[in-house]
């Protein structure tokens, strides 16, 4: 429908005296001013650029210090599990075009949980690569939202909203070049938590590798969460899932949960995925059995 202009009409034609804005009262000040906005603020080694570490033939941590993100390079094209933080998008690009792949030669884009530590610049990636998104339909839910309204956090971490482009079902394998990726439903730190495993080989031998969410529940209510009712039964579960995995070489979102020090390579003392869980559910009853002595 064509738009019409509305003639200007002044407040003289209208024989109407012009009407000057109120004059503002000068009140004493009521309090401080209201707080300043503050970014989503990390430690620095969540932000510490370092050079891409090799995990296997075709696996490498190409995060910071102290965020995992990991690139497994195919015939087909290259796959990247998480990417951490939002400001991320440039460094990663770098750190894979230092390992021979290009923006267009990222196929597939996979994570362990829809946080803005660990998705912030997938939105970002996807424009720039055309790689595709997968992932489950909790963490499709959480991402489509840009991280608002999360269960634990509300509005506190948000990112750039990010397209899932297929969703995926606990067992289902994703496969490129030859590469086989298996998805395991581990919900407890998010309900959309994942773990990644598949298997690559090293200087000649097969090696099965495990990218694990996290298992912590920080600061997180356990007990009549209406917000997660089945939150210590989720993590339960996914204690006994992780134990279970295909587990030569463990990865996790924050390497130093595992052992690993991506900085100082030298340094890591890995953990495998049992040992993993076992930590984990040791830190998740000390904190259940203070939250109930809190509350008699």
């Amino acid at each position: 429908m064509a738009m019409r202009t509305l003639p200007t009409i002044s407040a003289l034609a209208l024989g109407l005296a012009p009407m000057s804005p109120p004059a503002l009262a000068s009140p004493a000040a009521a309090g401080p001013p209201l707080p300043q906005l503050e970014a989503y603020a990390v430690h620095e080694s969540w932000r510490q650029p370092i050079e891409p570490v090799r995990i296997a033939d075709n696996t490498w941590h190409v995060g910071t210090a102290n965020l995992g993100a990991t690139l497994v390079k195919t015939a087909d094209g290259a796959v990247l599990i998480d990417g951490g933080m939002p400001q991320a998008a440039d460094m990663l690009l770098r750190n894979m075009a230092s390992l021979g792949v290009g923006p267009g030669e990222l196929k597939l884009i996979l994570l362990s949980q829809a946080h803005a530590d660990h998705v912030g610049p997938l939105a970002e990636l996807r424009r720039r690569t055309g790689a595709r998104v997968a992932a489950n339909a909790e963490s499709a839910v959480l991402m489509a939202r840009g991280g608002s309204d999360d269960i634990h956090f509300g509005d506190a971490i948000v990112y750039p909203p990010v397209q899932v482009d297929r969703l995926l079902q606990d067992g289902e394998v994703v496969e490129l070049g030859g590469m086989r990726f298996t998805v395991h439903f581990m919900p407890g730190h998010t309900p959309g938590s994942m773990a990644w495993t598949w298997t690559d080989r090293d200087d000649g031998r097969e090696v099965r590798i495990a990218y694990v969410d996290s298992l912590s529940a920080p600061g997180y209510r356990l007990l009549d969460n209406p917000r997660y009712p089945r939150i210590v039964d989720d993590y339960r579960r996914s204690f006994d899932v992780v134990r279970a995995l295909p587990c030569d070489v463990l990865l996790t979102p924050h390497p130093g949960s595992s052992g690993r020090d991506f900085a100082d390579p030298a340094a890591s003392r890995p953990m495998d995925c049992a040992a993993y869980a076992d930590q984990a559910e040791r830190r998740f009853d000390a904190q259940l059995q203070a939250e109930r002595d809190a509350t008699r």
